[in-house]
């Protein structure tokens, strides 16, 4: 899709490279819609692309977080208002360290934003999309949605889960007016990581990525319409070897599990209640 005939509904439009996209978008002609938690935050970007040239008329925002069912109905709502023709899925939260060191409500909130959310609006976006000419939607996902590696696995459980989705929707969605696109961008240097997550990459070697750099190939699929792209070298080796023998990998990662962060050992009680029953 030509940039000027896009009507961008943009998840995530406050962090690092969602505002890199939102500039990106605007400066090759697209309309976008800033979606967001942070009303102020969205207001003061919006503020921000007008001041910096971009035309009134075609920035918008809505405060909406997507993990509820409420502000989903209003964000479709709004998108039919505005008659967005193009998706961007780009929301999502970090999860970083041993699995025994993550809270369960932090388990559950990664999975609800990165994984449940877009797929139930999309879900609700989708019966408007298909009755547009053109319509496109693109999952922002990660490398560690088809790399597993140490310290990341409940964010690559949700990458992993996205990436599948995304593959599953487009060859459902294969003969229709809506193109269904993912993206894997590598490690990206934006608030997104925090210090831990920065010291485990200078310690891994890991290459990172500006947003601009993200955006830019974000844009690029936009317009040429493939089906899915992976970022760096040799992150997209890797995720070709991994998806074709997985097993071979295994013995890479040994500096990268080295790397993370002690985990405290956790008392046990003593007096735990057994379940009542019998095992069978």
């Amino acid at each position: 899709m030509k940039p000027t005939e896009a009507r961008v509904l943009l998840t995530g439009a406050s962090g690092g490279i969602g505002q890199a996209t939102a500039r990106a978008l605007l400066a090759a002609g697209a309309a976008v819609l800033l979606v967001g938690r942070s009303a102020e935050r969205l207001e003061q970007q919006a503020q921000q692309l007008v001041q910096a040239g971009a035309d009134t008329s075609r920035v918008r925002w809505a405060q909406t977080d997507i993990n509820r069912a409420g502000d989903r109905a209003l964000l479709v709502r709004e998108a039919q208002r505005l008659d967005c023709n193009v998706v961007i899925h780009n929301a999502g939260l970090p999860a970083f360290g041993r699995l025994g060191a993550l809270d369960a409500e932090e388990i559950d909130a990664v999975l609800q934003t990165n994984l449940l959310a877009p797929m139930l609006l999309t879900q609700a976006l989708l019966p408007r999309l298909q009755s547009l000419p053109a319509a496109q939607l693109v999952f922002v996902g990660s490398v560690l949605g088809s790399i597993g590696l140490p310290g990341f696995s409940v964010y690559s459980a949700s990458k992993f889960g996205l990436h599948g989705f995304a593959q599953a929707l487009r060859r459902e969605l294969a003969g229709t007016k809506v193109q269904v696109q993912y993206i894997g961008p590598r490690s990206t240097d934006t608030g997104f990581n925090d210090p831990a997550v920065r010291h485990y990459n200078q310690a891994t070697g890991t290459a990172q990525d500006t947003p601009e750099a993200v955006a830019s190939e974000i844009l690029r699929l936009l317009q040429d319409g493939a089906a899915e792209r992976f970022l760096g070298f040799p992150e997209k080796l890797a995720v070709r070897l991994n998806g074709l023998v997985p097993q071979w990998l295994d013995g890479s990662f040994r500096r990268h599990r080295d790397s993370l962060p002690t985990l405290t050992p956790t008392s046990i009680p003593n007096d735990i209640t057994p379940l009542k029953g019998h095992a069978t």
